[in-house]
């Protein structure tokens, strides 16, 4: 009984370790074929060919396995083929963490973003005349912040609504951003101003509205300068990171994405804060992460405690709307700071414990 036991084991270990050389060799052959897939733009997953394949594989089944455990069985291996082929897709990707292990840390004109230390964006929504743009810049400076947004391209939800000074913003941008030693990030929404921004801001801005506007994403990665990404209204993280890959494989690696809420039931704030998002972001890809909290939630409440959960989160940085007179501004005014608001938030965000400077 005990020998006949024994034997039977041995018998058992045998099929396993032909079971997974099978396997395994099959594991190559769902590579290969994830490989064409991915050149011809082929889904990954087709489930006719799925279909088939088990009709297939019950049809020749001898038992003592009933047909529902065959079918149980062959779609779990089906299931890890398809989870391999999605793996050595996120492992080709240039801005996935495994192709680079190392965080990517960015040089905004001295400020050093995804290193150990955070950083503060602030400034207007939009870009409207000299005296706000040297308002804010004085109340940064004054702050210690070296990093200053402002809008000149505003692509917005109705065409009646202000659409920014355009070039005339930028130009405005930079001369106070000159007087007051800061860097600049400001919004692009055209291919063909790529190269103009170039001579005006530090850092080129792509908005949640053109997260997929593919033209715009291969000709900022064409830029020599930083691309701040924005991640869409509703795009799911992996559309997110792929608009990215979009900007790093046509050479510009300098880029940082920031999570702005996502659109879904929610009324109480302007958008939902997806804080889920930076830590995957930060596990999945080496680029900086950044959050806005002011679009993200529309209300200057809870701006602090969404940017101290953002920080704790691991957030690179935080970018909030800061005008001198929220109630004239041209866009975005029910959410804007002003200046003492924004100096109370700067003050909260210091004392968290939450950010290194």
């Amino acid at each position: 009984m005990n020998a006949n036991l024994e034997e039977l084991r041995t018998k058992l270990d045998t099929v396993n370790k032909e079971l997974l050389r099978l396997l395994n060799e099959r594991a190559e052959v769902v590579q290969a074929i994830g490989e064409i897939k991915e050149k011809q733009g082929v889904p990954k997953f087709d489930p006719v060919r799925e279909r088939k394949m088990l009709d297939e594989l019950t049809a020749l089944n001898p038992g003592p396995f009933r047909d529902a455990s065959i079918k149980h069985i062959f779609k779990e291996i089906f299931k890890a083929s398809l989870n391999l082929q999605e793996e050595d897709h996120k492992r080709q990707l240039l801005v996935s963490r495994k192709k680079q292990p190392e965080n990517t840390i960015i040089d905004v004109k001295g400020n050093l973003i995804g290193g150990s230390a955070q950083v503060m964006i602030a400034g207007p929504c939009s870009v409207e005349s000299y005296e706000q743009l040297r308002t804010v810049a004085a109340a940064l400076k004054e702050a210690g912040i070296k990093v200053m947004r402002g809008g000149a391209f505003k692509p917005r939800t109705s065409p009646y609504d202000f659409q920014g000074l355009g070039v005339e913003g930028l130009k405005m941008l930079k001369e106070v951003a000159d007087e007051f030693g800061l860097a600049t990030i400001s919004e692009i929404v055209h291919p063909g101003h790529i190269e103009l921004a170039e001579q005006y801001i530090d850092v080129i801005q792509i908005g949640a509205r053109n997260m997929q506007n593919f033209e715009l994403l291969k000709a900022a990665g064409e830029a020599k300068i930083p691309v701040l990404l924005k991640r869409g209204i509703a795009a799911t993280l992996e559309e997110f990171v792929h608009a990215a890959e979009y900007i790093v494989v046509k050479g510009n690696t300098q880029v940082m994405l920031i999570e702005r809420g996502i659109r879904t039931y929610e009324k109480w704030t302007r958008n939902t804060l997806d804080i889920s998002a930076v830590p995957l972001l930060k596990q999945e890809t080496h680029l900086p992460v950044l959050v806005d909290v002011t679009h993200s939630t529309g209300r200057k409440d809870i701006l602090l405690p969404c940017a101290k959960a953002a920080l704790a989160a691991g957030a690179d940085g935080i970018m909030v709307e800061v005008h001198p007179d929220p109630q004239t501004a041209l866009s975005d005014a029910a959410q804007q700071l002003d200046i003492p608001q924004f100096q109370q938030l700067w003050e909260g965000m210091r004392n968290s414990g939450l950010f290194t400077e």
